[in-house]
């Protein structure tokens, strides 16, 4: 003979699960561990941006008393161009010899000229002709294809780059590179009595910053 299990033998000889004090002493750590990470990330990032605001607020009140403004891209501006171009041909080249960079753009109102197919024009961008102008052209850094930007980081304030338009070579030298939060918009610290370039790229292992050169025109050939 034999004894008949049912599922009530089962249920009452089902041993009971249990957690050691270790393990949950463990585990309470691990998440207090990940909870003070992200309280510590967001409060670096956080004096990250006011230490950036700080830098710039400072370099505005020392650049004031030398002629340097701070000039928003907002807001149309004189182009200074009565030739009638193809919007969807090259009208200038960015060169940068130190980094091996060599790409074309377009004029601000072609479909190309877009910063996830190629270098973007700024709308508040002069084109390089306008005295006391602005050219500002934008760019992706990253790894993805369009990534154009990506080696601007290895420049220093010194170094130079031309731009090629209307059969003219405009040569700039760099005088100043800062960073600034990424929150939709820049303000760009120039001498509005030089003509300038400025390029405009998101800051390499920094999701929250974006990274501005700003070059002042040597020569015209």
């Amino acid at each position: 003979m034999f004894t008949k299990i049912t599922r009530k033998h089962i249920n009452n000889t089902k041993p009971k699960l249990r957690i050691s004090p270790t393990v949950v002493a463990f585990i309470g750590t691990i998440i207090i561990m990940i909870g003070g990470f992200f309280l510590s990330y967001n409060y670096i990032n956080s004096k990250k941006v006011m230490a950036y605001d700080y830098m710039n607020n400072v370099f505005v009140a020392e650049a004031s008393e030398n002629g340097i403004e701070e000039e928003n891209i907002i807001g149309d501006s004189d182009t200074g161009e009565n030739i009638s171009v193809d919007p969807n041909q090259y009208i200038g080249t960015l060169i940068i010899d130190k980094i091996g960079f060599n790409k074309g753009f377009y004029p601000k109102e072609s479909e190309y000229n877009d910063v996830d197919k190629n270098l973007l024009l700024v709308k508040e961008a002069d084109y390089p002709n306008v005295a006391k102008g602005n050219l500002i052209i934008a760019g992706h850094s990253g790894t993805a294809w369009n990534s154009f930007f990506n080696d601007l980081y290895k420049l220093a304030v010194g170094d130079t780059a031309k731009v090629v338009y209307n059969n003219k070579t405009y040569t700039y030298k760099f005088v100043n590179i800062y960073k600034a939060p990424k929150v939709g918009n820049i303000s760009i610290y120039r001498n509005q009595n030089r003509t300038t370039l400025t390029l405009v790229t998101c800051t390499n292992f920094d999701k929250t910053t974006q990274t501005i050169y700003i070059g002042e025109l040597q020569s015209v050939e």
